[in-house]
């Protein structure tokens, strides 16, 4: 029987990691019968199913102030832990009057119980589930201890009892070994590596009438080359590299377009990167006002979708210097598009073994790297084989039904299903 599945977050919108995974999870969930409903401040799911509640955003201005009093500093105010009390209350409250409306019965935390966004919802959702118990999925996309801005902090206290919590009711779901591995030698827990998945059983279809509009509205011309860089604009997406692979790919066709615009930790990178693009003469053109969703297949907004971007490419770069798995990697082989991926550890160690055809790059472009990438380009047969072999090899290993194994498991254990 069906069950009323609960998503909480700070955020299910647009093209995030952690949105796209939850509207994966959710699909192969919807397959099997079951019900999803969503918690979050910023939302774009379906209305009926959604519990819209603005202080939960990250990005509120509530947390954004208890955020500068706890981060890169060793003590806190008193008024500091009343604020997080306060909204941690006022979040609690939601959190239940959530499980009660769309009758939960089983809760997933989309990375909430993983990293310090929102201390007050990762604090009001670990108390939910120590007193009621309600079987939990805990995913964890990213830990705070694997990045630098929370390492000095003052809320150690909370971090040690909700990122994340260890309580016998939460299955915890990580993306990759080393997550694994960290995980339970800092806090002893177990968990179930899920990586990253893709409905490699359906094809995308593509809309070939579509190529000429859009690269009309990106302001290429019919002889232009696309290179999409696929993320949105942070550092450890390492873009200066696409840059300096279209400057030395020494040919005036070839253009960068970067999907997303930047969010508040790449403002001045994506600063940097302009100016690094100009004066190496490389055209970049970022798409503006973010890229919609292309899980919910509803662009009524008629905004961009990173799903029109993917067929109409002509090369992927993926440079990144740290991912906890790597969506675009995953897009770009769905869309049959040839890459170039920097051999970052989770890469490296989790992804790499299993035999994909790919131009590698070791943190740094050699003049043979560059070469490869001209050679892919401009020989239709070996990048015919190349995509149709990554493909081959990632619908064995990251299927939609690797997923659905892997969730059935979880659940199985709680409900005997």
């Amino acid at each position: 029987m069906g069950k009323n599945i609960g998503f909480i977050s700070t955020r299910f919108a647009g093209t995030d990691g952690v949105s796209l995974e939850a509207a994966k999870c959710a699909e192969v969930l919807k397959r099997n019968g079951h019900a999803s409903y969503w918690f979050a401040g910023t939302l774009d799911r379906a209305p009926a199913a959604s519990f819209l509640v603005p202080e939960a955003a990250f990005q509120h201005e509530k947390n954004q102030w208890i955020d500068r009093q706890v981060f890169g500093l060793k003590q806190r105010g008193s008024a500091v832990t009343d604020a997080i009390y306060e909204l941690k209350q006022y979040l609690k409250k939601q959190l239940i009057e959530f499980i009660h409306q769309f009758k939960i019965e089983l809760i997933i935390a989309q990375n909430i119980l993983s990293i310090p966004l929102h201390i007050a919802l990762g604090v009001a959702v670990t108390e939910i589930l120590a007193e009621t118990q309600l079987p939990t999925i805990a995913h964890h996309h990213d830990f705070y201890w694997e990045r630098p801005r929370f390492l000095v902090n003052a809320v150690g206290d909370y971090l040690r009892m909700a990122f994340p919590p260890n309580l016998s009711n939460i299955a915890h779901v990580v993306t990759n070994s080393a997550a694994q591995e960290a995980l339970a030698l800092r806090t002893g827990i177990s968990s179930t590596i899920i990586p990253n998945v893709q409905d490699f059983e359906n094809p995308p279809r593509i809309d070939r009438n579509q190529r000429r509009e859009l690269r009309r509205t990106l302001g290429l011309r019919s002889g232009d080359v696309m290179i999409l860089q696929p993320t949105f604009i942070i550092p450890r997406k390492g873009i200066e590299h696409a840059i300096q692979l279209v400057e030395e790919l020494e040919d005036p066709r070839y253009k960068l377009v970067i999907s997303h615009e930047a969010e508040s930790e790449g403002i001045e990178y994506a600063g940097w990167l302009q100016e690094d693009a100009s004066a190496r003469g490389v055209d970049l053109r970022i798409v503006n006002a973010g890229v919609s969703d292309p899980m919910l297949r509803d662009n009524a907004d008629g905004r961009i979708s990173l799903w029109d971007l993917y067929p109409h490419a002509d090369f992927i770069t993926y440079p990144s210097l740290y991912e906890g798995f790597g969506n675009a990697f995953l897009e770009a082989v769905y869309f049959k598009k040839p890459l170039l991926i920097n051999r970052y550890a989770t890469f490296v160690r989790d992804i790499e073994p299993k035999g994909f055809d790919l131009i590698v790059m070791d943190g740094y472009l050699t003049r043979k790297t560059v070469k490869q990438v001209k050679e892919v380009l401009t020989s239709p047969g070996r990048c015919q084989k190349m995509v149709n072999t990554n493909y081959e090899v990632a619908a064995r290993h990251y299927s939609y039904a690797v997923l659905e194994k892997c969730a059935g498991t979880i659940l199985a254990n709680f409900f005997g299903l």
